[in-house]
């Protein structure tokens, strides 16, 4: 088989197809680019979505803290931390509790959000009456019963990511007994001047 090129068509033959076209109600394109069309937005629904964004960026500048999922601790976990450059005689004497606590805060009974937000609340005043070492008291208790995944002591574990988070937090560590031990922790604090 053999191909043939078709010869253009002559003038007389795209006059009558052009002629054919306006007969059928077919119109010549103004422009030769495809419009897509724009998706209608809703004004009200985009202002809504607008302001929910920055309600939630407000309210995630105004904590210090994260409230995402932090790493559970068991009830009887010892916590300890310290920044890198505090000095090992002072990490030793917050541990042995040698440096007294000024003023404490009890976070039992409160809800997460609730404890995030005394926290804070907490060690700012700490801060700006110049204290230098506080005790916070977290408790040991678990989520709820029954739920394997939720089964630890969610504001103890919760209070131990925050405390790292806190740019004037030097270090802290559970307390000794009497001030609760495992469920309580003595946080020392950078005072305010202090680099």
């Amino acid at each position: 088989m053999s191909r043939h090129r078709r010869d253009t068509p002559d003038d007389n033959e795209i006059t009558l197809f052009r002629q054919a076209l306006e007969d059928a109600g077919v119109r010549r394109l103004s422009s030769d680019r495809a419009d897509p069309g724009r998706r209608r937005q809703d004004k009200a629904a985009l202002d809504e979505r607008k302001n929910a964004a920055t309600a939630a960026v407000t309210a995630a500048l105004s904590s210090r803290t994260s409230d995402g999922r932090v790493e559970p601790v068991r009830p009887s976990t010892h916590l300890n931390f310290a920044i890198p450059d505090l000095p090992y005689r002072t990490q030793s004497a917050l541990k042995r509790g040698q440096i007294p606590w000024e003023a404490g805060l009890d976070l039992h009974g409160y809800t997460l959000d609730e404890a995030r937000q005394e926290l804070e609340s907490f060690l700012d005043e700490a801060r700006s009456r110049r204290m230098r070492c506080v005790l916070v008291v977290h408790g040991k208790a678990r989520s709820s019963a029954g739920n394997l995944l939720d089964d630890y002591p969610v504001i103890k574990s919760h209070v131990n990511a925050w405390l790292r988070e806190w740019p004037t937090v030097l270090a802290f560590c559970s307390s000794r007994e009497l001030d609760g031990g495992t469920g309580a922790v003595y946080v020392l604090l950078r005072r305010r001047g202090e680099a």
